[in-house]
């Protein structure tokens, strides 16, 4: 059987690694340079997807994998992804024709990250309302659902994600009796350590029910409901004006069409002497479209900006960017721990929802670590004040003794 039209993409494409396909009547196909590593070897189950595949690899590759269309025989999901990812990366910067190409899609598909009030909140409960039960399985006890923050040493998760907290409450120069705002609040954890630990008060905001009940249920028992309360709102909507504003892993469901509003909205809703913090996904490449497979199954409306397209935003609200870190591969270390625990559990998953649903969960896990190790993904941290003075003209604020920091690991 021949693979035509897949093997004419795969010839030009694989450039790193080795693939070999074996075609439904079981004949190999190899493509890449003869003994490169990693070697991976799947096998296709259904004679159709070779057309799919070729047409719309973005989207048929991980449907493709959760329909059993295609699977493993030699090497693991994560080698796969880096022979993919690491080949499409050195075709598509190869071209100046490609380049241009990607800018088409990008404005092309930009109406695909549109989320105007409404839609937002829908797009928001088609991830986050899907099971409780199935974000505690893998998640820290704190349910943080964002990239934690790896000190060196650090070996826990929960560590991590407790640093996270920990790291953006100092680039918010929090002090007590200080109101603050968490736009995408989660399960509550951000806005509850912050009250514990800085005596502040703290309004958190976000779209999913089970979120908002969840939320409520933890600051009742922790008897911090006096300090902090959550709202089920759009923060377009928000008319308060707080000290401080912090957001983590919420910028990636603005959508493209919507920066402005979201830092205006940050403008309006910070006092004179208010700091924000911003953390989100971002790329390293230039700007484009979601991927396929992921705004369908995965972030409906999801768009992760670059650097180039956040800062020209922020210039012109008139908003101090009074400090950017770039973390490389938290994130991948992040999600590593995730389907690690993930896949200690899978039976559990696959016995309520299914072998399809794991075989998806999987790929977005495994496929987002590959992203971050190969695919030119990361995390920004930006702070913001509307004025030039009101943060220390040193980061030195910011980072713990280096001694305390690794007594603390030590005593885990």
């Amino acid at each position: 059987m021949s693979l035509f039209p897949l093997d004419v993409v795969l010839k030009r494409l694989i450039q790193h690694g080795q693939l070999t396909i074996v075609d439904v009547d079981g004949k190999p196909h190899t493509f890449g340079k003869p003994g490169a590593k990693p070697a991976v070897t799947i096998r296709l189950h259904d004679s159709n997807f070779k057309w799919r595949v070729a047409l719309n690899p973005s989207l048929y590759t991980g449907e493709g994998y959760m329909d059993c269309a295609w699977t493993l025989e030699q090497g693991t999901l994560r080698e796969f992804l880096e022979v993919g990812m690491v080949s499409q990366d050195m075709a598509s910067s190869s071209t100046a024709m490609a380049a241009a190409f990607r800018r088409i899609r990008a404005i092309a598909k930009a109406g695909k990250a549109f989320n105007p009030l409404g839609k937002a909140q829908k797009n928001i409960e088609a991830h986050y309302d899907i099971s409780h039960d199935l974000y505690e399985l893998f998640l820290d006890k704190d349910m943080q659902y964002s990239c934690a923050y790896w000190r060196d040493g650090t070996t826990s998760l929960d560590r991590a994600q407790l640093d996270k907290k920990r790291h953006i409450a100092k680039k918010l120069l929090l002090e007590p009796g200080m109101t603050v705002l968490d736009i995408g609040s989660g399960w509550g954890g951000m806005a509850l350590h912050l009250a514990r630990e800085h005596g502040v008060h703290v309004t958190g905001l976000t779209l999913s029910t089970d979120q908002y009940e969840t939320s409520i249920r933890r600051a009742e028992e922790a008897g911090l409901s006096d300090r902090v309360k959550f709202k089920l709102l759009d923060y377009r909507l928000d008319t308060d004006r707080y000290d401080r504003i912090v957001s983590v892993g919420m910028f990636e469901h603005v959508g493209r069409p919507h920066f402005r509003e979201f830092f205006a909205q940050i403008k309006r809703l910070l006092k004179e002497n208010g700091i924000a913090l911003i953390h989100t996904i971002a790329k390293m490449t230039e700007p484009g479209p979601t991927n396929e497979w992921i705004l369908k199954y995965i972030f409906p409306g999801g768009y992760l900006p670059t650097l180039s397209e956040l800062a020209p935003v922020i210039e012109k609200e008139g908003l101090w960017l009074t400090d950017l870190e770039v973390l490389r591969l938290h994130y991948a270390k992040t999600l590593r721990e995730w389907d690690r625990n993930f896949q200690a559990r899978r039976a559990e998953v696959a016995a309520k929802m299914g072998e399809r649903f794991c075989r998806m969960w999987e790929f977005y896990l495994q496929g987002s670590e590959m992203s971050f190790r190969v695919g030119g993904l990361c995390n920004f941290q930006l702070q913001l004040a509307k004025k030039v003075d009101v943060v220390p003209l040193t980061r030195d604020y910011i980072h713990d003794d280096a001694a305390a920091a690794q007594s603390r690991i030590a005593a885990e």
